[in-house]
């Protein structure tokens, strides 16, 4: 008589009494162990045990029984014993196809404890039943548990989840984090002025504002990521913020036991933007959010337009005026921020003294993101792109100048080379950079260096 190789396979669907020096795994294992010794006499031998552990019966995705099945393709497995049928499976559909591929490969299917023949069609049928029942009680399970978060939600209670900015869990309770909810209401506030996905997530940036940090249960640190766009437009839309708790799966509303972060003003006048601006779901719409549009233009007079790629959930927003030439939007307008900083920090001795002081009194480095872009498109007037060189025209109207003045002065004085216009009261910088650009028909990839001469 042929040896039977027989392969054991234990499963629990919670990791919950698995630190146990004797837990449910070991139960099985050992009952399992037991019954293919009492079948010596039919030749089987204990092959290996193939274990699970804190994994549901309702997926296939489980390392253990997938390698247990690629060991019955290769013929070393003639038998699989388990302590219940739920064991293998708690589904009908994955059952039956595991049932397939076991009698493909010559592999019979032992339940220690539900004796059955899957060899006669009784037994077959009883199978399925006992089947039936389990995936029965699996989704009876579900819908218990689904009712209970309904049920909490509708107290207001939060139910858990990944942990939102803003918000700390202390004792299963929503608390407010001050210095996470100043920064929830800074995005809220922030986007009201800007109007755009993509102005808000650089301003998260510049302001270093991330997805909320926190240390899981195990001690794992989690969270701190940057805020993309679609993170942003989610959490613009966090009804969580305005006191509530919500029910995704219903689409309903509840006062929730937690305090509001926003006002209710606030949430609304959020609402009406964020709907003013999707369209077709593309939450990243904006017609004129670079720093430089309708200023940057190429040798010949073409002016630059804003254009953007979206290749693997990213979008590479950059100018564009001639076939083949892309300039990246990021590193193009972090180059005028740093030359309008090189110009102020500048020896402005050249200058009318007035015009000169004007300047100095300008203190860019501690206006907010929204001032420093004002000044930036006021200072700026032209800028004209040739082969590595961008040349800056600023605009030193004493008007314009005034609105940005303030009490200190600038006491830098560094060297640098510039061009006043006297008639047109203009000052011409030139920035040396060096691009380095590859295109295709469909996308293009680059590699930038910049470097102010």
């Amino acid at each position: 008589m042929a040896k039977v190789n027989c392969a054991v396979y234990v499963r629990k669907s919670t990791e919950k009494g698995l630190k146990l020096e004797f837990n449910s795994l070991h139960n099985q294992e050992e009952s399992c162990r037991s019954y293919i010794l009492s079948q010596a006499f039919n030749n089987w031998e204990y092959y290996k045990t193939y274990t699970d552990g804190g994994i549901s019966g309702g997926t296939m995705e489980r390392p253990a029984l997938k390698q247990m099945l690629e060991d019955i393709r290769k013929g070393l497995i003639q038998t699989v014993v388990v302590y219940k049928v739920d064991r293998l499976s708690r589904s009908i559909m994955d059952f039956h196809n595991m049932m397939k591929e076991f009698d493909r490969c010559g592999c019979s299917f032992v339940s220690i404890t539900q004796a059955f023949d899957t060899s006669t069609s009784m037994g077959k049928l009883t199978l399925n039943m006992l089947l039936s029942f389990a995936q029965f009680e699996r989704e009876v399970s579900s819908e218990r548990v689904r009712d209970k978060i309904r049920a909490s939600k509708a107290k207001g209670l939060w139910t858990g989840g990944t942990p939102k900015l803003g918000y700390d869990l202390i004792d299963k309770k929503l608390v407010i984090n001050e210095t996470e909810a100043e920064q929830v209401r800074y995005l809220f506030e922030s986007y009201l002025k800007c109007g755009s996905l993509n102005e808000l997530q650089q301003i998260a940036e510049s302001k270093q504002i991330t997805h909320k940090q926190w240390i899981t249960a195990k001690g794992i640190a989690k969270g701190g990521k940057p805020l993309k766009t679609s993170a942003l437009h989610r959490l613009l839309h966090e009804k969580l913020y305005l006191g509530m708790i919500e029910n995704k799966r219903t689409g309903q509303a509840f006062k929730g036991q937690h305090e509001a972060i926003i006002s209710k003003e606030l949430w609304e006048a959020v609402q009406k933007k964020l709907k003013e601006n999707d369209v077709s779901g593309n939450h990243t719409r904006l017609k004129n959010d670079n720093l430089l549009t309708g200023k940057l233009f190429d040798a010949n007079g073409t002016a630059f337009i804003n254009q953007a790629n979206s290749k693997r959930k990213t979008t590479k927003k950059h100018y564009y005026a001639i076939k083949g030439l892309y300039l990246p939007t990021e590193q193009i307008d972090k180059l005028a921020q740093e030359a309008v900083t090189e110009i102020l920090n500048a020896d402005l001795s050249k200058l009318p003294k007035e015009m000169a002081i004007s300047l100095k009194q300008i203190n860019f480095s501690d206006m907010d993101y929204f001032k420093q872009r004002s000044f930036i498109r006021n200072f700026t007037s032209k800028v004209i792109y040739g082969k590595d060189k961008l040349t800056f025209f600023f605009n030193a109207d004493a008007t314009m100048l005034a609105a940005y003045t303030g009490d200190g002065l600038n006491q830098n004085a560094e060297p640098i080379e510039f061009i006043y216009d006297a008639t047109n009261q203009q000052i011409n910088l030139e920035v040396v950079f060096y691009l380095l650009y590859f295109f295709l028909a469909s996308f293009y990839a680059f590699f930038a260096f910049f470097f102010i001469c």
